[in-house]
């Protein structure tokens, strides 16, 4: 059984949320802020959080930026009253992975939360299943099982971060435009900017070059994209 963590300081939309879930076969646990958040975080585990960006005091971008400090990689979905598209944009871009604006149906929210669970904990497709462990800079990976290692040492990546080098690592040697991985990663129909896939590939870059300043495996084409060398 899947746990998920709702964060919102609004106990009537907490309480509307947990009963959705729980009736659709999840475990939950609440938080009323982004500190209590933070300390359940610490002490449990869980398959997703469902986080409120308008609080007080530590807002969810706040609670989201802390999370990704602290590699804990939990997939997050943001509720947000707000309709900005800079907004989404920076939600996106400080590591959550889907974003909800209020009001929004419940049944949406629940389906949203199966498909990055599925996404996340499933097996890779069959033609992936045969895959060994590949070196990428100073990372072993194992796609079909979301294994990274640095050295003898466990890394937590998040999927979005496994998918995107699964993505470039499949088309190694090739050019990948932004729009490539926006479409294929980020599944949008539209998406207004691709600054959020330059953001995501510095993150990434600080996990697998030896020296992130000087790229040798994620290399920058110049007015195109990005190519992923061996």
């Amino acid at each position: 059984m899947s746990k998920i963590l709702i964060v919102d300081d609004e106990a009537a939309m907490r309480m509307g949320i947990v009963d959705n879930l729980q009736f659709e076969g999840f475990e939950t646990d609440e938080a009323e802020n982004g500190a209590m958040a933070l300390a359940k975080l610490g002490e449990n585990s869980y398959d997703l959080v469902v986080l409120d960006v308008m609080m007080p005091q530590m807002s969810g971008f706040d609670v989201c930026k802390k999370m990704r400090q602290e590699k804990i990689e939990v997939p997050i979905i943001f509720l947000t009253a707000k309709g900005e598209e800079i907004d989404k944009v920076l939600g996106l871009e400080l590591g959550a992975d889907d974003y909800m604006t209020k009001p929004f149906s419940v049944r949406e929210l629940s389906a949203r939360i199966k498909a990055i669970i599925r996404r996340s904990s499933a097996s890779s497709s069959t033609d992936q299943a045969n895959e060994r462990m590949v070196n990428i800079g100073k990372l072993s990976v194992d796609f079909e099982h979301y294994i990274v290692k640095e050295g003898s040492t466990e890394l937590k990546l998040s999927h979005r971060e496994v998918e995107v080098l699964h993505f470039l690592w499949t088309n190694k040697s090739k050019t990948v435009s932004r729009d490539d991985l926006l479409q294929s990663i980020w599944q949008y129909d539209e998406f207004p900017t691709t600054r959020t896939v330059d953001n995501f590939i510095l993150r990434l870059r600080q996990k697998v070059e030896y020296n992130p300043n000087e790229p040798k495996v994620i290399l920058t084409v110049h007015g195109m994209g990005y190519k992923l060398i061996e």
